[in-house]
Formats: structure tokens, sequence, C-alpha cells
């Protein structure tokens, strides 16, 4: 038994070591404790649960191939074709492919070094709060706007429909407040910010003193970011959010400068992670559908958000899909939007297979963007490729085994596992290997970039799960109102990233749960619990 102890620790500290070199941390959100090393991003004991998002790579990839895009974007291998099936729409037969360029001898490929440093833009006091923090992404002047906003839209919906005699207008102390009670969902996981003032298991009187249950709900009623629809730009679906998307954008920008590894993907807002994979598929389509998308570019070093697109599904705006959704390249103006403000710095973008495509890597490396892509005949738009690295071959391949084909820089690769998975790349040499390390089987050979993509595709999955610590449970009927709420999420999700990475965090070394508190704390200014009225 303590042989295999060892030996699993031996496995565990061998991935890490590639982690690393892969500009990965194992455990970007690992719960704070005496074990802690002097990396803040993860712990290195032997009982670490770390190692369970990097053992069993393949089988994740499987699951994301299962999942499909509709949950991360990072999802889909190849589907299975017979070696007799036709290659997908656009993709080369053997003749062409030659004609075109496309090689099977393989040649060094180097990224350019990276042209910044990551890491955050400004230095915090160390005895910055968790409040500091969050306001670095929602200040004070935001949270005045919303004061103003809600008490017009009020004042208006009253001179329409009748006055409210309970209505008085809020204050910025009170939106404070609001915005505390509504983000304790997350923390204290119920489902109705309302069971806060309830009798039931959600209750929380330490909290409920600050402000009655009928003030809440006269906020709620009310509580807006534009009041109005502006007089330009009137078909804009998201303009009731749109002004505190551009802000948060824009505090992301000056806050935060991300590592070289960046990944693009749709992450899963539902629902916590745990209930999406353990519940059936029918009780998945019963939920109800979001009406819009969300796309984020994340650093891979840190989990830090530095970009997010949103989009309705349904509009006639510039902000809505139903003008582009039967077009193919929708995924690739998404990814062409998260990485307008990368371009000249050798970034490296990991992609799922909605958005990898030969032409739009081809024109990211003009920009000097570089980028590994998983590929999927069904998802992907496999226009330029070679037919045969996309179909099936009769031949039996055994794990592990690869085939790669060139195109200047670009590598096209066939990698086997349990199944036939296509990534395309021009971020990594096809002529340096790498290992996929899992607990049963140990080590597994492939190309560098599988490797790479395959640990950025776990940190994907452990991202999910973290960040549904956080994932405001308020669910309320508009859209805009649920577009606010999740980019609060990712506010909260950024700053505490940003705290464990400041001086403050040396000093009270709050976990993730013990940062959410004192940040409803903080909101709530609970060292005067008056109630108000």
């Amino acid at each position: 038994m303590a042989e295999c102890g060892r030996k699993a620790l031996s496995l565990l500290e061998a991935a890490r070591s590639r982690y690393e070199s892969l500009q990965i941390s194992d455990d970007v959100f690992g719960e704070s404790g005496d074990d802690s090393s002097d990396n803040p991003f993860y712990s290195t004991s032997g009982d670490s649960d770390s190692d369970s998002c990097i053992a069993d790579v393949g089988d994740e990839l499987h699951q994301h191939q299962k999942r499909g895009d509709e949950g991360s974007g990072l999802g889909g291998g190849a589907g299975s074709r017979g070696s007799s099936g036709a290659g997908p729409p656009g993709s080369l037969s053997r003749s062409q492919a030659e004609a075109d360029g496309w090689t099977e001898t393989l040649q060094d490929v180097k990224v350019p070094p990276y042209k910044e440093t990551y890491g955050p833009a400004q230095k915090m006091p160390a005895n910055a709060t968790a409040l500091d923090f969050f306001q670095l992404f929602v200040p004070d002047n935001c949270i005045q706007n919303m004061v103003t906003q809600t008490n017009m839209y009020a004042k208006k919906f009253q001179e329409r429909f009748g006055s409210d005699e309970g209505w008085h207008p809020v204050t910025a102390q009170e939106m404070k407040a609001f915005l505390g009670f509504v983000t304790s969902t997350s923390v204290h996981r119920c489902e109705s910010v309302l069971s806060i003032w309830s009798s039931g298991f959600f209750s929380n009187r330490s909290i409920a003193l600050k402000m009655s249950q009928a003030r809440f709900e006269k906020i709620l009623k009310y509580f807006h970011i534009v009041a109005f629809r502006p007089s330009q730009g009137s078909n804009q679906g998201l303009y009731k959010i749109q002004p505190f998307l551009d802000s948060l954008q824009q505090s992301f920008n000056c806050t935060f400068r991300p590592s070289q590894t960046q990944v693009l993907h749709e992450p899963l807002i539902d629902e916590d992670p745990v209930f999406i994979t353990t519940c059936t598929e029918r009780e998945l389509r019963k939920r109800k559908k979001r009406k819009f998308s969300l796309w984020v570019r994340q650093c891979t070093s840190t989990g830090f958000i530095c970009q997010i697109s949103v989009h309705l599904k349904d509009g006639q705006g510039a902000d809505g899909l139903a003008t582009l959704k039967n077009k193919p390249q929708l995924h690739s103006l998404v990814a062409k939007q998260l990485c307008q403000n990368i371009s000249g710095k050798n970034t490296v973008i990991f992609t799922g297979p909605s958005i990898t495509s030969f032409s739009l890597f081809i024109e990211f490396s003009k920009q000097d963007i570089f980028c590994c892509g998983l590929l999927s005949t069904r998802k992907s738009d496999c226009t330029g490729l070679p037919q045969s690295m996309l179909v099936c071959s009769s031949t039996s391949a055994k794990r592990g085994q690869s085939q790669v084909m060139m195109k200047g820089s670009m590598s096209l690769i066939s990698w086997y596992n349990k199944g036939h998975f296509r990534f395309l790349t021009n971020a990594y040499s096809p002529t340096k290997q790498g290992l996929i390390i899992k607990r049963k089987s140990g080590e597994i050979p492939c190309p560098l970039a599988v490797e790479a993509f395959a640990a950025h595709l776990s940190y994907i999955c452990k991202f999910d799960d973290k960040y549904s610590k956080y994932f405001i449970f308020h669910k309320p009927n508009k859209t805009w109102q649920q577009v606010f709420w999740l980019s609060i999420s990712i506010a909260i999700n950024n700053a505490y990233i940003l705290y464990k990475m400041s001086d403050a965090y040396p000093v009270k070394r709050y976990s993730r749960a013990q940062f959410g508190e004192r940040l409803v704390r903080e909101l709530l200014d609970l060292d005067d619990c008056s109630p108000t009225q």
C-alpha cells in the first residue's frame, strides 16, 4: 500500500513539473491551509486532490467529446469515420493536399518569446479588504450609477402605473447591501435570495437584520443599470447592461496582464457543474435554455478571465445571433472579437472544435497570435485540410500512436487514445514529444501539442468546478439581469485571483469560501447591524 502511495505521489510530482513547464497551475483556486507552498495557487501535500484534474486526461477528452460544444466550448474529438467515407466539406484529397503544400516531412517550430510580463497591473496594500478587490471591477461610481438609474426607473414607473407608497429612493449604502444579499446566494448555496428572511433551512438571520425583506423586494422590483432605451442604437438588445459590461471589460484590461497561454471557451454557467455531470440527458433537456451565449478569453496561468463576449441567441440587433447563427464563421467572429486586444504579443491560444479552423489560425498567425485547437469533423471548419488525416484508417491504431502532416508552420495531428483525436497547431513543434500521465496506465506518449492541450483542458474542467463556488444562484427572468449577475460572479472570481497574488493574501490567507463570506459582510457593512425599513 505504501509503495502504491509513493508511486502515485511520484506520478503527481512528475505531472506537476510538466504542468509548470506548460505555464499551468494545477490548482489555481486551491483552498488555503497550513500545507500551502510558497506558490499561492496550489497545495503540494500528498493528500491534495489536485491530481484529480490531471490524472485522466484521455477520459476527459472523451467526456467532452460526448458533451459537445454546448458547455465549455472545448468538446468534441474528431468523429469516427470509415476509411471509405468521404472527408468533411472543404477538405482536400491526397493529390490536392500535396499540391497545396501539405507534407509528412516535419520541421521544428518555435514560438517567439512573449512580449509582456503577466500579473496584476497595480499593487494592492497588505491591508486591502475583499471589498477593495471587488471594487477594482465594480467601483463606487458604478454603484452610484445603479442608484441613479434605479431611482429614475422607479419614478418613471410610478408616473405611468401609479405611486408606490412603500417606495423611497435607494441610497448607495442600500445598493451595496442589495448586491451583498444576492451575492450571498453563491456563498450559502440557496436557491432563492428571499429565503434569507425565511424560517427554513436557508434562512440567515445574521445578515437579514441589515435590511427588511419588504425593502429588498422594492429595490429588486426597480433595479436597473440603464433605465431607458438610448436614442441611438435602439436595436441593441443588451442596451440595459452594455454600459456595465463595457466598464467591467475596461477594468479587466486595466487590472491584470495575462500570461502567454490563454484559452477561448464557453464556460458552464447554467448550473453547478456537479449537477451537470450527474444529471441525465432528459433532465438536461428539461432545463430552460438561456437566451444568450457567453464566451471568454481566460489566462491559463491564473484563471483570470481577461475578456467576455455576450451575444443574444434571439434578436435582430448587432449583438444578436439571429443574423449569424446560419453562418459557419460565427465562432470565428467570436474568436476574433475575443482576441482583438492581444495581437502582436506572441500569445498562444487554445480553442475548441467550434473555433478551430485552418483559415482562422492563419489569420491569427499574421497578428503574432499562435494557436492550438482540438479539431472535429462535425464541429470544425475543415476547409483546406487533408482528408487522409480526417478519416479513420482501416488499420487498427495503438494507444499513443500519432501521425502528423505540415503546411508551413501549421501541423495537423492525429493521435489515438481510445479513439482518434485531431489537433491543429502552429504553437508547438511536431518534432517534440510529450506525455500524458495517468494514475492507472502510467505514461502515454503523444506529441507535445497534445499534452499541452490536454493539460489546458484539464485546467478548464477544474476551473468550471471552482467557478461554481461563486455562481450566484439568484435566477431572474429578465435576460439582462441574468447577464448582470453572471458578470458579477466573474468579477468576484477575478477579485479572488488578484487577492491571492497580492500582499494581502499572506496576512489573512482567506480560502475561496472565506473570501466570499468576507465580501458579503463588507458589502452589507455588518459592523453596523441596525435594520433598515
